[in-house]
């Protein structure tokens, strides 16, 4: 006899339970997915002990017709596909047709729906895949699943289940991710019979994240639209200021669909730049729409992971969106609360001088970028660092391919009062007073000077009368050798010298004074133990590199024409509200602030 043979229906579905069927929040997702694929426009959703003791979904959908309900838990029975082409289009968040027989097959499940043709309801009891009761009952439009006693036939399974809390915590992040990428239904999530969410349905986004993230918080963040021939953007992120230690505040919604993609987060990351402090995360909700044909969800048995056909394309079409909305905002954090706290900065900061609060647009030829130089740091030179020669250098102008258009972020005209510490300058304006962190102001100059002379390096690299020579262990020599040539592309030319060493033979003279072997050393280090290094990457990295070594420190006494000169310097950088590792340059206190301070104003 042959080997070979087919597998008991029951232990079919326990096996793809096993796939599905993860823990009690795979049981909500694929419940609560039907129920909005069946065009519900209200969610109940209960739990009780983290989903292991009950679980219960009711919906106001469309409902299963009584003849469709035996086969709606039998394997791969789905409504919603009717050819092999409709994988390569899919719209519907559920299309496998393996979530309620799996379910079932594990738990002791109750169905009650009336469809929309119907009269009277059908209930259906199924434990552990076995069908154990049906009759017709009185039932509202639309189907409530309950859930009971999971895994209770499968107890290796159940060994592996974690605390309440931790169970919770899964189904909570599915809940909250849901009624963000559908505003438009309403949800009430329930655990032990309190209330953790509870959205109105009306379609406002803005109110779905202040119902999981509180008030104060969707208030504060911006709200972000794109589009392109391929791509449609709508969403909201946070301000740089707004932060979290984690990615989990983090929800990408393709069609409708929330998935997890490492890619399109890295993306969102990319567009702030070095406006996030190192180790922090925004928070942003972003709903992508596109043509179904653009994606293929069917690459996981859980539909969190897809994979798009042009990828690259809506990575950076995200990333682009992003830094654009940055660039037009004044990023300047408040640090006091106040009446003022959930309005815009823009709304009541208004800047004094030519540039208020728009950015200054001119129109120049292409090619017509000038230079762009920090001030010289050299001991012996120090007043010549902020001449009104360097001055003329600093004025920096971003060109777009686009339009030749030249383009200056937004800045406060700012009145120096003084220095704190020598750390901290005071100034003010007719807004209030600002507190400037020169050392983060400075670095951000010099970053921005590096970033571009590390994107053209070549032409200024000089040569060394005396090559400098690096030791290296015998693994970072070798490693090395298949490297050698991204130095040479910011500007640094090495050749093996004999064993585990190599000759700098030449280095771009504007390198930090004095620094120079420590810098390439650091930037060696860097290239040998990052395992995915491109251009932009190292050209970012050593910028900061030399920024940080090149800047103001803590406790420098300035003059009132360096400082002014840092000020003039600030206003030309493209980002000048941040450091290069994310830190806040500038805090302004508004006069109303200071007035509720002393009790001027209540």
């Amino acid at each position: 006899m042959g080997t070979i043979r087919l597998l008991d229906e029951q232990i079919a579905n326990l096996i793809a339970a096993g796939e599905v069927v993860e823990r009690p929040a795979s049981v909500v997702k694929e419940l609560v997915e039907n129920a909005i694929d069946a065009r519900s426009t209200r969610l109940e959703i209960d739990v009780e002990e983290g989903g292991m003791e009950l679980i219960r979904v009711r919906d106001n959908g469309a409902g299963i017709e009584p003849d469709d309900l035996h086969r709606a838990f039998e394997r791969h029975a789905t409504s919603k596909l009717t050819s092999g082409q409709d994988l390569f289009r899919i719209r519907s968040l559920g299309f496998r047709g393996e979530a309620l027989p799996s379910i079932a097959a594990v738990s002791k499940l109750e169905c009650v729906t009336l469809g929309a043709n119907g009269s009277a309801g059908k209930k259906l009891e199924i434990h552990g895949g076995e069908v154990v009761s049906e009759e017709t009952v009185a039932a509202d439009r639309g189907t409530d699943f309950i859930v009971r006693q999971l895994f209770f036939n499968t107890p290796a399974r159940l060994k592996y289940m974690k605390t309440v809390q931790t169970e919770l915590g899964h189904i909570s992040d599915y809940v909250y991710r849901l009624a963000l990428a559908r505003p438009d239904i309403s949800f009430i999530f329930r655990h032990n019979g309190k209330v953790l969410l509870q959205t109105n349905g009306r379609g406002d986004l803005q109110h779905a994240i202040a119902a999981i993230y509180g008030v104060g918080t969707a208030k504060d963040m911006i709200e972000l639209v794109g589009e392109t021939p391929d791509y449609r953007l709508a969403g909201w992120v946070s301000k740089p200021e707004l932060t979290r230690a984690s990615r989990s505040a983090l929800t990408t919604i393709v069609n409708g669909r929330y998935i997890r993609n490492f890619s399109l987060i890295k993306a969102v990351l990319n567009g702030y730049h070095t406006l996030l402090p190192i180790h922090r995360f925004p928070l942003a909700v972003l709903h992508i729409e596109m043509d179904p044909a653009l994606i293929d969800v069917n690459v996981h048995p859980s539909k969190l992971e897809v994979r798009f056909s042009k990828e690259k394309q809506l990575f950076s079409f995200i990333e682009a969106t992003i830094k654009q909305k940055m660039n037009e905002l004044v990023l300047i954090p408040k640090q006091m609360t106040s009446s003022l706290k959930n309005k815009p900065i823009q709304e009541h900061l208004d800047w004094s001088g030519s540039r208020k609060s728009e950015r200054i647009v001119k129109n120049e030829p292409r090619g017509s970028k000038q230079p762009f130089h920090p001030p010289l740091m050299n001991a012996q030179d120090k007043e010549s660092r902020y001449s009104s020669e360097k001055l003329q250098e600093t004025v920096r102008r971003y060109v777009s391919a686009e339009t030749k258009e030249t383009v200056l972020p937004v800045f406060p005209e700012l009145h120096l009062i003084g220095q704190m510490k020598g750390t901290y300058i005071l100034a003010q304006n007719d807004d209030g007073l600002f507190l400037i962190d020169q050392h983060a102001a400075h670095e951000r100059i010099n970053y921005e000077f590096y970033y571009d002379h590390f994107g053209n390096p070549t032409p200024v690299s000089q040569e060394l009368l005396i090559p400098m020579t690096l030791e290296l262990t015998p693994a970072d020599a070798e490693l090395m050798r298949n490297r050698i040539e991204l130095l040479e592309q910011v500007g640094v030319y090495l050749q093996p010298f004999g064993g585990n060493s190599y000759k700098v033979m030449s280095y771009p003279h504007w390198f930090p004074t004095g620094s120079e072997r420590e810098l390439i050393e650091e930037m060696i280090e860097w290239i040998l133990t990052e395992r995915q290094i491109d251009l932009a990457k190292l050209r970012e990295k050593s910028a900061i590199l030399c920024a940080c070594k090149r800047s103001i420190k803590a406790n420098e006494s300035l003059s009132n024409a360096e400082i002014n000169a840092l000020f003039t310097n600030l206003r030309a950088c493209l980002n000048p509200y941040t450091c290069p590792h994310g830190r806040p340059v500038v805090v302004s206190f508004s006069n109303h602030e200071l007035e509720k301070m002393f009790k001027r104003v209540m």
